[in-house]
């Protein structure tokens, strides 16, 4: 199941469900085409990332946590937005190419600016986020390929990016690095992070029914499994969140909240789940290497979910989820 909206010019959010099989991944060569692997690459920079196992697997879990890799890291460093465009972080850096953060991916630089900014930069740019809704203001995406022959100095847009430097983003902002090479930013000082993972053991939660039903799959049951689909995916996000709502014994007045646990036969049976969680700043190709992990350590008896959710780009919830679940005794199924 996927969940991952592409903003586009005044659009909101969508949510969109595939449910099918795939191929058995090779761990020696990653995948990158074919869902859910290319979804979840498209990712910019993820916030979070969330494993969510039943007990029995928490073991094989924990022998994972134990390697380095389940630890992502990075660098914070504050400097201002002309100083990622001159001297020897720019020729070394950006023109070599590294995934980085206003944001900056792979030379591609993207500047999400409110009205007046945007008018004080005189940059040219395109309108992006929601219109027309009270209490949220649209803002306007800039982009540069920093990597492109365009990009240096005596270049008209080039130099326009850098007036706007000097004039308008001349203000130091923080920035986080991924994959960073310490010798172009010795001189500001780069702080290391690691994202440590954090474990959440013995939710005794009520759990709906995880596998589509048949209705789901077969001619016109389109708006069945979005039904399921939605269902799943909020249940889950109540896990992600600790919500006492799906926890066994919970006595919420229906007055304050009327939901239950969707898809159950006859009345849920408590079972006891296990929560692993990182949060920082992450690379998508690290989120990739744990689902493939995931596949290759758990039992195909045994079900699990991942979900990641990336950075906002400068409108309230324009973040984008992905959210991967396989079902109980279906190895292939996604």
């Amino acid at each position: 199941m996927l969940s991952l909206p592409e903003p586009t010019v005044y659009q909101s959010s969508k949510c969109f469900t595939t449910y099918g099989t795939m191929s058995y991944p090779d761990p020696k060569q990653l995948p990158s085409k074919g869902k859910p692997w290319s979804v979840l690459l498209s990712q910019d920079f993820i916030h979070k990332v969330d494993v969510i196992v039943p007990a029995e697997s928490v073991d094989r879990i924990k022998e994972k946590l134990s390697n380095g890799t389940f630890a992502p890291k990075y660098s914070r460093v504050i400097m201002t937005l002309g100083e990622i465009l001159n001297g020897e972080f720019f020729t070394q850096y950006i023109k070599i190419g590294v995934a980085n953060v206003f944001t900056l991916k792979n030379g591609q630089l993207k500047m999400y600016l409110d009205k007046e900014t945007y008018e004080r930069a005189g940059l040219v740019g395109q309108p992006h986020g929601v219109k027309g809704k009270r209490g949220l203001k649209p803002r306007w995406v800039v982009e540069y390929d920093l990597r492109s022959p365009a990009s240096f100095p005596g270049k008209k847009g080039f130099d326009r990016l850098v007036y706007a430097c000097k004039k308008v983003f001349n203000q130091p902002l923080t920035w986080l690095f991924l994959n960073l090479s310490q010798n172009p930013l010795a001189s500001f000082a780069p702080v290391k992070y690691t994202s440590s993972p954090f474990v959440t053991e013995d939710r005794h939660t009520l759990i709906p029914v995880i596998t589509p039903p048949q209705s789901c799959l077969g001619k016109g049951g389109k708006l069945d499994l979005e039904e399921f689909a939605t269902d799943i995916y909020e249940w889950l996000s109540l896990v992600r969140l600790d919500s006492p709502r799906i926890t066994a014994g919970d006595k919420i007045d229906p007055y304050l909240s009327r939901y239950s646990v969707p898809n159950a036969q006859g009345d849920p049976k408590p079972v006891t789940l296990c929560k692993v969680s990182w949060q920082g700043f992450i690379d998508p190709n690290w989120a990739r290497q744990v689902l493939v992990d995931l596949i290759i350590s758990t039992s195909s008896r045994s079900w699990f979910a991942m979900s990641t959710s990336s950075f906002e780009k400068g409108v309230a919830g324009k973040g984008g989820d992905c959210m991967v679940l396989r079902p109980a005794n279906s190895p292939a199924n996604m």
